[in-house]
């Protein structure tokens, strides 16, 4: 299906597209983005980021912040979301990442069946990413924002394979998990960091008790 420009609606109006990446990890941000296109925007092999390689992804996001009248970036972080849970700091990324624009837009076009809290008239449209040409552009600059946070994450925390899977439940990252226990970025309120956790507690009470 061909993506919906975006720049205007039928009444003139200045539309953002608004999405986020990062609601599946385990581990890290949660990290969304607002594109208001510029007139150069072009739709040429725009699409949803799950569905574009790396390379397509890096060369898009180049593309897109070149020709975008502007954008930003907000963050919910891994307090954030276990506190909060990851629905509501997905809201919470997305609504820093709309008040970071330069310029507020008239309307926001939101993937997905949520809309965060904003002044701005907000429509949420699932499956927008693959719709929208302004919710595709927002989908590959989060996307490619919260990979190059993964990739500092595997410095700071080598073993877990972080610029590998980025953070999503692949068997590897289980394994690391059970090998190494989870670390600061990991989102205890998941399910899997969460039974690591209990795991690793259990142990730790056997072995006192076996030391007593």
């Amino acid at each position: 299906m061909a993506l919906m420009a975006s720049l205007e609606d039928h009444q003139g109006r200045c539309i953002a597209g608004l999405d986020e990446a990062g609601r599946g990890p385990l581990a890290g941000d949660v990290v969304a983005a607002a594109v208001i296109p510029g007139p150069a925007f072009s739709l040429d092999a725009v699409n949803d980021s799950k569905k574009l390689t790396a390379r397509q992804r890096k060369r898009l996001y180049h593309l897109i912040i070149r020709d975008a009248q502007c954008y930003a970036v907000g963050r919910a972080s891994v307090a954030e979301i276990d506190h909060l849970n990851i629905l509501r700091a997905s809201l919470l990324a997305m609504q820093r990442a709309l008040e970071g624009l330069s310029r507020q837009p008239d309307l926001v076009y939101v993937d997905g069946l949520h809309c965060p809290q904003t002044s701005v008239e907000a429509q949420a449209i699932p499956g927008g990413d693959g719709r929208i040409a302004a919710i595709a552009a927002a989908s590959i600059i989060a996307k490619v924002e919260r990979d190059r946070d993964m990739l500092l994450l595997e410095e700071r925390y080598p073993g877990y394979g972080f610029a590998r899977h980025k953070g999503y439940p692949t068997r590897a990252h289980i394994e690391a998990l059970v090998r190494l226990g989870p670390c600061d970025v990991h989102r205890r309120s998941f399910g899997p960091v969460a039974r690591q956790l209990r795991q690793t507690t259990i142990h730790q009470a056997t072995g006192e008790t076996s030391a007593t």
